[in-house]
């Protein structure tokens, strides 16, 4: 990615006091629902980077990124600054393989996160192809505070589009929180609590499981699936269980 255009915030979306999304204008060449590019931002002699999702579906009249602001961070607080009209830079050329060309077929097509990497799995969901790929569509978004469980207005969307087809299962770390389920997603598919909130098992005849996050959470949830049966989709050989690491 050496390759950067610059770019204009658009609108600024604050959900939090340390959670918020830049929509910004930039002639950025076709990518697909799922993938990543780069922000940056000068700092004197020196471009400071990080990699990001496309929250928006491709053909939106604008590109969304989720960030969260970490006060030691030597991006996050500047981008945390960035107001409409501000400029910023934008990697030329999206990657990733968080794809749905990627994902072999399946019935169940379940999409675990944490934090801000839910973005890639609302960029698939609005771009709406999944629908037609799978019977069952399953959101799993892990954070540690309730107020963290952002984008709500937009999965209240997919819910209305595909009623019972769609399964928003909330997960809460640190504090209750009305419906949503306590503790870290690993331990709910070990427990058995998440299948039985959804109502679907996973199992490597039926399901196809996207995983995004802490590196963490990858690692444990992939631990458990590969146990009961799954197996890691490569392209040289398709399985189940297709993941990415957020940091």
């Amino acid at each position: 990615m050496s390759d950067w255009i610059e770019g204009t915030v658009h609108e600024r979306i604050n959900w939090t006091r340390t959670h918020f999304s830049l929509r910004v204008s930039a002639d950025l060449p076709p990518y697909q629902a799922g993938q990543f590019t780069k922000l940056a931002l000068q700092a004197g002699e020196q471009r400071i980077q990080r990699a990001y999702s496309f929250v928006n579906p491709p053909g939106a009249p604008w590109h969304e990124f989720y960030i969260v602001e970490i006060p030691e961070g030597a991006l996050t607080p500047r981008l945390g600054d960035l107001e409409v009209g501000d400029k910023l830079l934008i990697a030329a050329n999206p990657a990733g393989f968080l794809t749905l060309d990627e994902i072999p077929a399946g019935r169940d097509l379940w999409m675990l996160s944490t934090g801000t990497a839910i973005g890639p799995f609302l960029s698939i969901l609005a771009q709406g192809d999944v629908a037609t790929r799978f019977d069952n569509l399953v959101l799993v978004h892990g954070v540690r505070f309730g107020a963290e469980l952002t984008y709500q207005p937009l999965i209240r969307s997919f819910a209305e589009q595909w009623g019972d087809r769609f399964h928003y299962v909330p997960m809460v770390t640190r504090e209750t929180w009305g419906i949503a389920l306590g503790g870290r997603i690993p331990s709910a598919i070990e427990k058995g609590a998440l299948e039985q909130k959804v109502g679907l098992n996973i199992s490597a005849e039926n399901s196809q499981v996207m995983i995004c996050g802490n590196p963490e959470m990858v690692r444990d949830t992939q631990a458990i699936l590969l146990a009961r049966g799954l197996a890691k989709n490569l392209r040289r050989k398709p399985g189940q269980i297709t993941a990415e690491h957020y940091w």
